[in-house]
Order: C-alpha cells, then sequence, then structure tokens
C-alpha cells in the first residue's frame, strides 16, 4: 500500500524518507489545508530527498474557486516544479457550484505532464463525487485525494471503498485524520494508497505577554482576504 505523507517543511520531508514513506506531497500551513509552498522550500526537498515529490499547488487558503490572478500563479507555480523536476502536482478547481471545473483543471494538468497530476480535496466539497470522478479518469488524472468527502477518512470509507469499485484507472488515496491506530482499515477496505502528515507541535516556546500574531478573520473558507484599492487609495491620501 502507498503510503503519501504531507510534508510541510524540510525537516519533515527528510524525516518522511527516514521513516520508509513511499512520496511526499510537499504543502505548508497545514492548518489552513495547505498552500504552496515557496521555492526554496521545493528545491531544498528536491536536493534532499531520492523519493518521488508532489507539491500542492494552492495559491492561498479559502474555498477552490479561483481568480485569474490566482490562476496565473498556479500555471507559473507548476512551470517552476517542472523545472526543478519533481514527480508529481496535486490541484483542481471547482466553479462557485461546487462541480468541477473541467477547463482550467484540463489546463493545469497539461501543463503538468509528463509530472503525475492529483486532484486534491476539493473533491470533498463537490454535490456528485462518481460523477466528478469520471469526469476527472476521462481527464487522465493519476488520483484523487479524498476524505470520502467526512470529517475523516475513517468516517468515510464507505464512500471511498465505492470510488475504489467505480474508479477504472485512477487511483484513489485516502487521506484525512489517518494515523498508526486506523491506518489498517483502509488496507483491509484494498484501497491502495494513504495520505497523512504524522506531525506532532515541538519546538515549543513560552510567548507569555505577547501579542498575537494569528488573525482568525483571515482563516475562511467561504471567502477570500483582497486588498482594496479604495481603502489603499484612502490612505495613500490621508498621510501624503
Amino acid at each position: 500500500m502507498l503510503v503519501e505523507v504531507c510534508a510541510n517543511s524540510l525537516e519533515s520531508a527528510i524525516n518522511a524518507q527516514e521513516a520508509g514513506a513511499d512520496r511526499i506531497e510537499l504543502c505548508v500551513e497545514l492548518g489552513v489545508g495547505g498552500i504552496t509552498p515557496s521555492f526554496g522550500l521545493i528545491s531544498e526537498v528536491k536536493k534532499h530527498l531520492d523519493i518521488p515529490i508532489y507539491v500542492l499547488i494552492r495559491p492561498r487558503s479559502g474555498h477552490f474557486t479561483y481568480s485569474d490572478f490566482d490562476f496565473e500563479v498556479m500555471k507559473r507555480d507548476i512551470a517552476h516544479c517542472k523545472e526543478v523536476g519533481v514527480d508529481g502536482i496535486v490541484s483542481g478547481i471547482l466553479f462557485p457550484d461546487f462541480t468541477l471545473d473541467m477547463g482550467r483543471t484540463e489546463t493545469l494538468l497539461q501543463l503538468t505532464r509528463p509530472m503525475k497530476f492529483t486532484f486534491h480535496r476539493a473533491f470533498d466539497w463537490v454535490e456528485d463525487p462518481i460523477a466528478t470522478l469520471k469526469q476527472l479518469e476521462n481527464l487522465d488524472v493519476d488520483g484523487i485525494l479524498t476524505s470520502g468527502q467526512s470529517p475523516s477518512a475513517e468516517q468515510g470509507i464507505e464512500l471511498l471503498q465505492k470510488l475504489k469499485d467505480v474508479s477504472s484507472k485512477t487511483t484513489i488515496i485516502a487521506g484525512g485524520g489517518i494515523g498508526p491506530e486506523n491506518c489498517q482499515i483502509f488496507q483491509t477496505a484494498e484501497l491502495e494508497a494513504l495520505h497523512l502528515s504524522g506531525t506532532a507541535l515541538v519546538s515549543h516556546i513560552h510567548t507569555d505577554r505577547k501579542i498575537e500574531m494569528n488573525s482568525s478573520k483571515h482563516i475562511q473558507e467561504t471567502s477570500v482576504a483582497v486588498t482594496q484599492t479604495e481603502t489603499i487609495r484612502q490612505i495613500v491620501a490621508a498621510v501624503t
């Protein structure tokens, strides 16, 4: 059974390889579901790893309906990954009604080749997973990362099994809440691949009496924070 580790740093990537992982999905900011890592991190991981490296192409947190600006960034990130020589891309785009954006997903896939392409957990938001699976198979997507449209893959095991049975060529990758205590459930279900981070919180420091740097208002899945031209114009006028 293939074990893919969602690695959020160079240290995590090296640890995954040393532990026997089959490949990694490289990203940062696990707390928002992962976003695209920096060019520097991609290059360093490529330098240190021998196992396959897939890179998450997700330009921001929030939902999976991207602006034209977002889309251009995604295409450039794929080009960089190809230049560096990674093995695969993990990405995907939905319309606002949570159906598959076939056109732009296909564009990303074509830019990815000959690297592999996994459609990420945006799949867990689609209204008709079986029909979407068939659409993605028509695009020749290599894998689909999903929790079975549940908070955890264990809870979504029934849909995961159904997707596996329906799929003719696309690997169904179970991801979400997987650890040593439940990983064999997916092997028993005859799924082909697991996705997990295996993380623990380390490098603790004390921040007593320090101001909070996290911004909860920006961690939203229903909207995206964008700088407003008029707001900046007013501030520039006020201080100039």
